[in-house]
């Protein structure tokens, strides 16, 4: 019995009861190798020493002060790290507790912005297909994941592009650059259809987490988004709450593409699971105009710049520097790579095996020839989760490649701190699942 409201509202989940490093035990002492960070989450891996000691001291100081009336000293520290990795200098973030709501701030951000200068009419945000950019009602209603069908027609229509998806979207004559600009033109259309006077903003994730899996930008693509939304004055997102914090190897997934966004938005890993928290990272001039115009700013969450998840930010992002973890997630990432295609690239189901740093995934197909998916009844993500389970694996299958019969894919996110030891463990683990599955 339980009075427990669940994700899954006819499943049952075993009961964790401890972790340490790369691995969660239940209550039966089964152990889980966590090949996904939860969700991209626990970049550090569970149970870090330095992490918790750095939590615990802030909560015996002080583990909340609401930020109506003070600031305190994890809140400015944590700020300043964000702001002194971004690509400009004077940066200002604003701390919330999870990515729905670092998106939802972005887009507060843009539309008061633009009624701030007078132009009131720059209201759209437009977003890409199979992108997910949040659970609450205008990330859902501006995202283009497949979650909207059940929520339904409550959810307002937002104007949505193709994603850059060379997998299944580059035609065979095109180079890698031509794709990417035809991809990236897309855009163009779309502001002209919609009007440019009309539209606030565009955002998009460098590489694309859970509804396609990993899906990094085709060369020039975001030169090209950067170009355009320039040309037509609209302000560019980067959401990186799943790539972002280190997870493909540089700080920022925007570094590798070469384009320097308006906002970013990070979550997930900036925690890394030890505390509830997220930011929005916000160029100067954004925020200098709310307050030179005397307009403000009008947003607030009871825990924007909860000293106690702020502490918990400047432990995890101090160890990714003091342990040199990106260099770990660069060189681990490709070792996965590597793996994963001497196990797969062969399998009849496995039609694609992408990603970059510890933000990898595979693409499962019943063709692999004519990359079609396998149906929607034949339940494909969710027995490749339960078979994870049953074999003591932590991975994230994610379905959405397609509009109606959504495809499958396996997406790794693992711990930062990961060896080789734990990639030979995966692939043991791998071949039993998909033998279970496929």
């Amino acid at each position: 019995m339980t009075s427990v409201f669940y994700r899954g509202v006819t499943e049952t989940y075993p009961k964790a009861m401890r972790s340490d490093g790369m691995y969660i035990f239940d209550e039966t002492g089964k152990k889980y190798l966590d090949m996904s960070g939860g969700a991209a989450v626990s970049c550090l891996g569970h149970q870090h020493p330095k992490v918790i000691e750095a939590l615990c001291q802030q909560i015996k100081t002080m583990a909340f002060a609401h930020t109506g009336f003070f600031t305190n000293e994890p809140q400015e520290k944590l700020a300043q790290m964000l702001a002194a990795r971004f690509g400009e200098k004077e940066a200002r973030v604003y701390f919330t507790s999870g990515g729905s709501e670092a998106n939802e701030t972005a887009f507060k951000i843009a539309w008061q912005y633009w009624r701030a200068k007078g132009q009131e009419s720059k209201k759209k945000i437009i977003a890409r297909n199979f992108s997910y950019h949040g659970s609450t009602y205008a990330t859902l209603s501006i995202g283009g994941s497949l979650r909207r069908r059940v929520v339904g027609d409550v959810l307002l229509e937002w104007p949505r592009i193709d994603p850059c998806y060379a997998y299944r979207n580059q035609l065979p004559h095109e180079s890698e650059e031509e794709y990417g600009l035809r991809a990236a033109n897309s855009l163009e259309a779309t502001i002209l259809k919609e009007g440019a006077e009309n539209i606030a903003a565009f955002i998009v994730e460098p590489v694309v987490g859970t509804t396609i899996g990993c899906v990094p930008a085709a060369k020039g693509y975001f030169k090209r988004i950067r170009a355009i939304c320039d040309q037509y004055d609209i302000l560019l997102i980067s959401d990186e709450i799943m790539c972002g914090t280190g997870r493909v190897g540089s700080f920022f997934a925007y570094e590798q593409e070469d384009f320097l966004p308006d906002m970013v938005t990070l979550a997930k890993g900036i925690g890394g699971g030890y505390q509830p928290l997220a930011a929005t990272i916000v160029r100067h001039h954004i925020h200098d105009f709310f307050v030179t115009s005397g307009k403000g700013f009008d947003h607030g969450h009871t825990y924007v710049g909860h000293a106690s998840a702020c502490a918990a930010g400047c432990a995890v992002l101090t160890t990714i520097d003091e342990d040199n973890l990106l260099a770990n997630v660069r060189s681990k990432g490709e070792m996965l790579q590597q793996k994963l295609e001497e196990a797969f690239k062969d399998h009849p189901h496995i039609g694609d095996i992408r990603g970059r740093g510890l933000f990898r995934a595979i693409e499962i197909v019943a063709d692999k020839k004519t990359k079609q998916p396998f149906p929607d009844d034949a339940n494909i993500t969710k027995k490749l989760k339960q078979a994870a389970m049953k074999h003591g694996l932590i991975c994230f299958p994610c379905s959405g490649s397609t509009k109606d019969n959504l495809g499958s894919c396996i997406m790794f996110a693992p711990p930062f701190i990961l060896e080789e030891s734990h990639l030979d463990e995966l692939m043991g683990k791998l071949h039993a699942i998909l033998k279970d599955v496929l």
